[in-house]
Order: C-alpha cells, then structure tokens, then sequence
C-alpha cells in the first residue's frame, strides 16, 4: 500500500511491518487523511507482532494530522493486535511534542526519537 503525493509519501513495507511517512502533512480536515488513515488501518488489520511506525523524515504534521495518527493508535489500542514503535527525528521538533502524547492513548507503546 502507498501514497505518493507532491508534499509527502506514504506506504506500507509488509514484509518488515513498516509504515514509513515523509515530506509534510498539511491537508485540511480527516476527509483529506481518510487515504492515509486507511493505510494505517489497513497495516493494522494485517496483526503484526510488531508495527513501526517510522516518521524520522516527516517534517510537518498539523493538527489535523495529529488527529488522524490519534485514531490510529486508538485502533491499534482496541484490537490490541501488535506491539506498536514509533521512530522519530529530534531534527523536526514537532515530533518531540506531539508524539509523546500518544503514550497517553496507548502506553505500551514504545518510541524512538534520535
């Protein structure tokens, strides 16, 4: 499953249960994530161990954006179905932030931020 857009990519990589997002999200509104949302769900839905998701090179995120990924790791949270990492990038400091927040939705959720 992929996205390829002008601002940013995303896809997901089955064979490592890897969703990689790049570029920057600055859609408006969840009717604009929806494509991206239901990639999440879908890497979701496949119950891996362990799903990363790695957005080391995701520059921007803005709050609709931070809404989408919450509905993401409250799905996560519900199905209970995999171990759930997070990989982040101290170079972008909205990810030093925002993605703490989502150990508050889903605290046995682990995170990188290098």
């Amino acid at each position: 499953m992929e996205i390829t857009h002008d601002d940013y990519q995303v896809r997901f990589d089955e064979e490592i249960s890897t969703i990689i997002c790049e570029g920057s999200f600055r859609l408006r509104g969840t009717q604009e994530y929806q494509p991206i949302l239901s990639i999440l769900l879908g890497a979701v839905d496949a119950k891996p161990e362990r799903l990363t998701l790695d957005v080391r090179e995701l520059q921007f995120l803005n709050s609709s954006g931070i809404t989408m990924l919450s509905k993401f790791i409250l799905q996560v949270r519900k199905h209970g179905a995999s171990q759930v990492l997070i990989l982040g990038s101290k170079n972008y400091p909205w990810q030093g932030k925002s993605l703490k927040n989502f150990q508050r939705l889903l605290p046995a959720l682990e995170m990188e931020i290098g």
